[in-house]
C-alpha cells in the first residue's frame, strides 16, 4: 500500500513538473508569436506607406519609390508566410500543451480542485482558440491584399511613369481597403496574445 501511495505521489509530481515545463514552453511560444505578429502589423503599415508615397509623387524619377515599394512587398510576403506557419503550429504542436494539461486535471482526485483547475484550463484554451482563429483569418485576408500588391508591382515593372501610376489608382485603393481587414485580424490576435501572456505568467491569478 505504501509503495502504491509513493508511486501515485511520484506520478502526480512528474505530471505537475511536465505541465509546468509545457506551460513555460507555451508562454515562450506565445511571446514569440506576439513579437512576430507585431512585426507583421508594422510591415503592413510600411508597405502601404511605401505604396501611397509612390502614388503621391507627382514629378521626378519614380524608380526609387517603386524599388522601395517592391522591397516592402517582398517583406510582406514573408510576413504572410510566417502567419501561415504559425497557424499550422498552433493547430498541431501547440495543442499538445492542452492535452497534457487536461491529463493532469483529470488526475486530480479532489472534486473542488479539479473543477477549479478545469475552469482555468478552459479559460486559457478559449483565449488560445481566439488567437488561432484571428491568425487564421489574417492568413485568409492576406490573399486579396497580396494579390493587389503583386498586381501593382507587375503593372509598374515596365511602366514606372506618372501614366503608369495613374493606371493603378483603383488597385491601390483596393489594397488600402483590403489592408484594413488584414490588420483588424492581426490586432485581434495581438489582443488575445496579451491576455494569454498574462494568464500564463507566474503572477497569474
Amino acid at each position: 500500500m505504501k509503495k502504491k501511495i509513493l508511486f501515485t505521489l511520484g506520478l502526480a509530481t512528474l505530471l505537475a513538473s511536465a505541465t509546468q515545463a509545457s506551460q513555460e514552453q507555451l508562454a515562450r511560444s506565445i511571446k514569440d508569436a506576439q513579437v512576430e505578429t507585431t512585426r507583421t502589423s508594422e510591415q503592413l503599415k510600411a508597405t502601404l506607406s511605401a505604396l501611397n508615397a509612390l502614388t503621391a509623387q507627382k514629378k521626378g524619377d519614380l524608380r526609387p519609390a517603386y524599388n522601395a515599394y517592391s522591397s516592402e512587398v517582398a517583406r510582406t510576403e514573408s510576413a504572410a508566410a510566417w502567419t501561415r506557419t504559425r497557424v499550422q503550429w498552433m493547430g498541431g504542436d501547440g495543442r499538445k500543451y492542452f492535452q497534457d494539461w487536461q491529463t493532469t486535471v483529470n488526475g486530480i482526485a479532489n472534486e473542488s480542485l479539479r473543477k477549479n483547475a478545469q475552469k482555468r484550463l478552459n479559460a486559457v484554451q478559449k483565449s488560445y482558440d481566439k488567437v488561432e482563429a484571428s491568425l487564421k483569418l489574417a492568413g485568409e485576408k492576406f490573399a486579396p491584399f497580396l494579390s493587389d500588391l503583386s498586381d501593382i508591382q507587375k503593372a509598374l515593372a515596365t511602366d514606372v511613369t506618372a501614366g503608369g501610376v495613374k493606371a493603378i489608382k483603383s488597385t491601390v485603393k483596393s489594397a488600402n481597403w483590403n489592408h484594413q481587414y488584414v490588420d483588424k485580424a492581426v490586432q485581434s490576435a495581438l489582443k488575445e496574445m496579451g491576455k494569454m501572456e498574462k494568464a500564463l505568467s507566474p503572477e497569474a491569478k
